[in-house]
């Protein structure tokens, strides 16, 4: 998949169900979940990126 973008992270589509491994991937849908709520929320750039790395560590 490469490299992707944080702010694309929120468009992708999900994988049915969870993997639950200790780094989540990019298609979990508990990432997109947690990167939708915060595009919502507005914020944008490095703190989207800090958002992204906090989304997959849980």
């Amino acid at each position: 998949m490469g490299k992707v973008k944080a702010k694309k992270v929120s468009s992708l589509k999900p994988k049915k169900k969870c993997c639950r491994s200790k780094t989540r991937c990019l298609k979990c849908p508990v990432v997109i979940m947690r990167m939708k709520k915060l595009e919502n929320e507005g914020v944008t750039g490095k703190d989207l990126k800090k958002g992204l790395k906090k989304a997959r560590a849980s």
